[in-house]
């Protein structure tokens, strides 16, 4: 377990089965914090927390690479991303340049029935995402079946069947991270395009739809927190998670992408 972890159960089972807990951020995170939280929100959940639904934006363009992707010349003096922060999620996958979108995190204990199959839960937030953005007017459509398994460095240039696609362009891509049967999934909803990244359109850009991120978070509350809950508890992160996410960001993410190995860690699961 890591220093800090929560090793108590934080509320009782009941509660976990009745709800989910929605935290919305109120301000743009740095990558480290970001992801320091999504990993002491897994942590919480696999001691006993209830399900949680967070939704959160960047505070500057960012760069997370997948657990196994040992590799990135593109960090490098001379790459394409030099000089950009760089963070290590714990899922799997390609490297995802964070600007200009949403992204949600999604943790599950692993008595919850959407985290017995990995697919599973994927299908389903996927849906309800889906269904929160025709809310909006943007129409996406899962990728179904892929030919070839090339792996280029970025996520949105990767192909899997249950990408969203809008106009043939990748906007929705997720990654999952088990851990004492509990899950984690996280993934990006890209909303513009990036001035490091343009080639690769948001929905805004291709639909002639016009929503910001909090009338977009709203519809994904709405939409995904059911399927994971009975009722919806808007929270915020326990006095416990906030220390373990401190703990997380300074000793293991603020080291940055290069400084934290896929080899370092012990334990659990990454997932595509």
């Amino acid at each position: 377990m890591l220093p800090g972890a929560l090793a108590e159960p934080l509320v009782d089972a009941s509660a976990a089965a009745a709800g989910v807990r929605v935290i919305v951020d109120s301000q743009p995170g740095h990558g480290a914090w970001n992801m320091a939280v999504d990993e002491a929100l897994l942590e919480a959940v696999a001691a006993g927390a209830p399900p949680t639904l967070r939704l959160y934006t960047w505070s500057e363009a960012t760069i997370s690479l997948g657990y196994f992707q040992r590799e990135a010349p593109e960090l490098q003096p001379g790459g394409r991303f030099h000089g950009l922060p760089a963070v290590r999620r714990l899922s799997g996958g390609g490297a995802i340049l964070h600007h200009q979108e949403l992204t949600y995190s999604c943790t599950l204990p692993g008595t919850h029935p959407l985290a017995e199959e990995p697919s599973r839960l994927y299908d389903e937030l996927h849906r309800h995402i889906r269904l929160a953005l025709a809310e909006l007017g943007a129409r996406v459509e899962p990728r179904g079946i892929v030919e070839g398994d090339d792996k280029p460095f970025l996520c949105f240039a990767r192909g899997d069947r249950r990408d969203l696609l809008c106009r043939g362009f990748k906007v929705v891509g997720s990654a999952q991270r088990r851990r004492r049967r509990a899950v984690l999934q996280h993934g990006s909803i890209l909303l513009r395009r990036s001035p490091f990244l343009p080639e690769f359109p948001g929905l805004l850009d291709l639909e002639q739809t016009k929503f910001d991120e909090s009338r977009l978070a709203r519809e994904l509350v709405r939409h995904c927190a059911r399927v994971l809950g009975a009722s919806i508890q808007p929270g915020t992160l326990t006095p416990e998670e906030q220390t373990l996410a401190r703990h997380l960001r300074d000793h293991k993410y603020a080291a940055g992408a290069e400084r934290c190995p896929a080899v370092a860690e012990q334990g659990g699961e990454a997932v595509r």
